[in-house]
């Protein structure tokens, strides 16, 4: 057997978090064993669904690395294959046609709710001679399920489950309209596309047992399911914006690395003995749904950033420099030219040290993007105000213009003229950072002066000294 997982999105809204989480657990499941991923778009809701939405989910997916392995499925291309399985159940004398008005469904559920009853639907069609069908009248076609008994579901993350069939009624699967409900219609395509395993949410349980009864109706062979716990967030209510970012792409706009919010998403309900850092190969060599816990998973912020930090010191600079680069284009004051992309991935392996995400890295990263004179925040304007600063840094460019620019040798350079002068490093370094950078906080100094090299140092230098 072929292991076939899928991820299936409405394209409702923005792929959010735990639609993420969802997409990569399938994708590993199926990695692990050998098999394959799929998508599916369940656009059926043709009111709310946009190609936007769509859009949305198929770049969210990208960003984080979790491709299909087939061109994604669109639910609302298969509504005669629906209405075909709907009238085989017909057929087969597995469901049936109701013609309840929505009069008689409103005052239905609201007679069991006076009795302090679920509002279900009584059947009054199930066995009914359809020559009593009103006239005009198009019917629903309702699925005949079991009255006796349990529907019990073995579920590879919560265990055995099981409700009793007097608890769910005939749903339909068929509106009158002719088109099929989302729970028929997921079953169909489930089957069809030869899904082996639906790992999803918890909150489809209740949806579990409905559709375990199509699939007994038809006599197809069930997938096995695996409901994962929902994210909460830090204080255990429902993840929602008020919690911070929660759809994927908000995240990369903060700043943060696919493969570190996959490897945090990861670790939110799932474990593996204390390893904290995977790649994804090793996340696909170690994921398998017994490492899922049943409990609720809480969003932490502060680790996810924490992540970050350590997948951005281990990333390619020229990656990083052309990330930084995207995000200081077209911003006022700063070029986008190779100089800067130059500067940026030689200074980079420093950058990266301090900075927690893309957003922090482009900071720190703008001094280099800009040409002279720099805009000076207050602290570094008072360094360079200070008594004899001005004329220190004039002498320094002298020495500065004879050095050789390497880190080693700036290094040198700094140290002797420093002593040379009676002053500790920091007394020179100091100012100088303040006219290099418009700062009083930037990587090493020696590092610093190698990535704007000696004409450019020397250019900030002299605008500073006026």
């Amino acid at each position: 057997m072929t292991v076939r997982t899928r991820f299936a999105p409405s394209p409702t809204g923005l792929l959010h978090i735990g639609g993420a989480r969802t997409a990569l657990f399938n994708y590993l499941f199926s990695r692990h064993h050998g098999g394959q991923f799929l998508l599916r778009i369940e656009d059926t809701d043709r009111a709310r669904s946009t190609d936007q939405a769509v859009q949305v989910i198929l770049d969210g997916l990208a960003w984080l690395g979790l491709t299909p392995d087939e061109p994604p499925l669109f639910q609302s291309t298969r509504a005669a294959r629906h209405a075909e399985v709907a009238h085989a159940l017909l057929a087969a004398g597995r469901a049936y046609r109701c013609y309840a008005s929505a009069e008689e469904l409103r005052l239905m559920r609201e007679q069991a709710l006076k009795e302090g009853r679920p509002p279900r639907y009584d059947g009054r069609w199930r066995d009914r001679d359809p020559a009593e069908a009103p006239a005009g009248v198009a019917p629903a076609i309702r699925l005949k399920a079991p009255r006796d008994g349990e529907t019990v579901v073995e579920d590879l993350v919560q265990g055995s489950v099981r409700v009793a069939n007097a608890e769910l009624d005939d749903m339909i699967i068929l509106r009158s309209d002719g088109t099929p409900t989302y729970l028929h219609a997921v079953v169909v395509d489930d089957h069809d596309m030869a899904i082996t395993h639906v790992i999803r949410g918890d909150d489809h349980l209740t949806n579990t047992f409905r559709q375990v009864q199509i699939y007994q109706a038809m006599g197809w062979e069930m997938p096995r399911f695996a409901h994962i716990p929902l994210i909460h967030g830090a204080d255990g209510a429902k993840l929602s914006k008020r919690h911070g970012a929660v759809s994927v792409l908000e995240f990369r706009e903060q700043g943060f690395l696919p493969e570190a919010v996959c490897n945090y998403l990861l670790r939110l309900g799932w474990g593996h003995g204390d390893a904290e850092i995977l790649s994804r190969e090793e996340a696909i060599r170690l994921f398998d749904l017994d490492g899922v816990g049943r409990g609720a998973a809480r969003m932490d912020y502060a680790k996810l950033t924490h992540l970050n930090a350590v997948w951005l010191r281990a990333a390619d600079d020229a990656r990083l420099a052309e990330e930084v680069m995207a995000r200081l284009a077209g911003k006022p004051g700063l070029v986008s030219d190779d100089v800067a992309r130059a500067r940026i991935q030689t200074l980079m392996p420093a950058l990266k040290e301090r900075a927690r995400t893309l957003v922090e890295l482009a900071e720190s990263a703008a001094f280099l993007a800009r040409t002279p004179p720099l805009p000076m925040n207050e602290k570094a304007q008072a360094l360079l105000d200070a008594p004899g600063a001005r004329a220190m840094l004039g002498d320094l460019a002298q020495t500065l213009a004879a050095a050789a620019f390497t880190p080693a040798a700036l290094h040198d350079a700094l140290r002797g003229f420093a002593e040379a002068h009676g002053k500790k490093l920091g007394e020179v370094a100091q100012p100088l950072r303040a006219a290099l950078t418009g700062a009083t906080t930037s990587p090493p100094i020696d590092a610093t002066l190698a990535a704007l090299g000696r004409e450019e140092t020397l250019a900030r230098l002299t605008a500073v000294l006026g």
